[in-house]
């Protein structure tokens, strides 16, 4: 199945008008789309090529630099939630939930995801975008960034790529509520001050290049929503909502979004929060060699941005979605409290 492209264009020059028909069934294809499958691939004229390549190519630059220097920028005591995290810290949901497990056993072969067999591969690196709130009960989720030494173009162009994705959430996020029938705002308000993380992984294919190897583990990801630039080595698979499995294939100029557990909470289950894995194919296999040919990096870098609710708002199902049958599997929750829960399962509370 190939994924719908929305082009956010049309709705970026005619915003004031969002009651114009076409925009109206536009923003009714993007709820429909997350809501059945869990992911998007759209095409924002603000994102462009070059600011992808230019991200990468730093990000390629920083993780393929030694041990030791990496780990400087470690934060264990802030949950990893700034700074880097090493490869074997990140543990995936599905090596420690028990009801997933069992899920997986339940699936068709060829849907069903690399089993991982301990902690994720690759690194992480965290890195705060947006304001944070003066005032808080979250304080740890909401830690100032963390630069290395020796990058002077790090803060630009992080905040560079970071704002945009986020911008470019927004505006998805704002066309989702209008297509669910909900309040312009009703999303990208409870996202003001949300404690936004970009969040490039590197996975070290000239150490771990064999097919099947497992980077990220089969997960969901906890917060709203998630952005995905194009990388460039294949490797990412997503679970649409009917349980097929689909290697993910981002055309240039365009970025994946997919649906995480808060927007599940806030439609009562309408959005389902999209599972993923990274691994090691033969596309995988394929990429690696055509890069060592051209003698580029061997580290595969992932463009990826987490666009969370404020740690301080409360997670519940909106508007129609609170009558929901479901509705009383998503009760009030402080999106940090919720975040806090998931993050001391998946051991990023500070403990290696």
């Amino acid at each position: 199945m190939e994924l719908p492209v929305i082009d956010l264009s049309s709705y970026l020059s005619a915003v004031s008008n969002d009651r114009d028909p076409r925009l109206q069934s536009l923003c009714a294809d993007v709820s429909r789309t997350l809501s059945e499958t869990g992911a998007l691939l759209v095409k924002d004229p603000r994102c462009t090529v070059e600011d992808n390549d230019r991200f990468i190519d730093m990000m390629e630059n920083y993780f393929s630099a030694p041990h030791e220097f990496k780990i400087r920028q470690e934060r264990p005591h802030l949950h990893y939630q700034v700074g880097v995290t090493p490869e074997r810290v990140e543990v995936p949901r599905s090596l420690v939930d028990e009801e997933m497990q069992e899920k997986v056993k339940e699936m068709p072969e060829e849907h069903r995801p690399h089993v991982p067999v301990g902690a994720d591969l690759k690194w992480r690196y965290f890195w705060r975008i947006g304001d944070r709130p003066s005032n808080t009960k979250f304080q740890e989720l909401n830690a100032e960034p963390v630069i290395p030494e020796g990058f002077p173009e790090w803060k630009e162009t992080m905040d560079s790529w970071g704002y945009k994705m986020t911008a470019a959430i927004e505006v998805v996020a704002e066309m989702a509520a209008i297509g669910f029938g909900l309040p312009k705002d009703a999303f990208t308000s409870l996202m003001k001050l949300g404690p936004h993380l970009l969040a490039p992984t590197g996975s070290d294919l000239e150490k771990y290049g064999q097919v099947g190897t497992v980077f990220a583990g089969y997960h969901y990801d906890l917060n709203f929503l998630t952005i995905h630039g194009r990388s460039r080595f294949p490797g990412l698979n997503i679970w649409l909502r009917n349980g097929q499995k689909v290697e993910v294939k981002v055309p240039v100029g365009c970025l994946l979004i997919q649906t995480g557990k808060q927007i599940e909470w806030l439609t009562g289950g309408d959005c389902i929060a999209g599972m993923h894995e990274v691994v090691a194919t033969n596309r995988t296999i394929d990429a690696i060699n055509a890069a060592k040919e051209q003698k580029r990096s061997l580290w595969r870098v992932s463009s990826t941005l987490f666009a969370h609710i404020a740690s301080d708002a409360v997670l519940k199902p909106l508007g129609r979605f609170a009558e929901s049958p479901l509705a009383k599997k998503y009760p009030p929750m402080c999106a940090g409290e919720y975040v806090e829960q998931e993050l001391s399962v998946i051991n990023l509370k500070g403990k290696k």
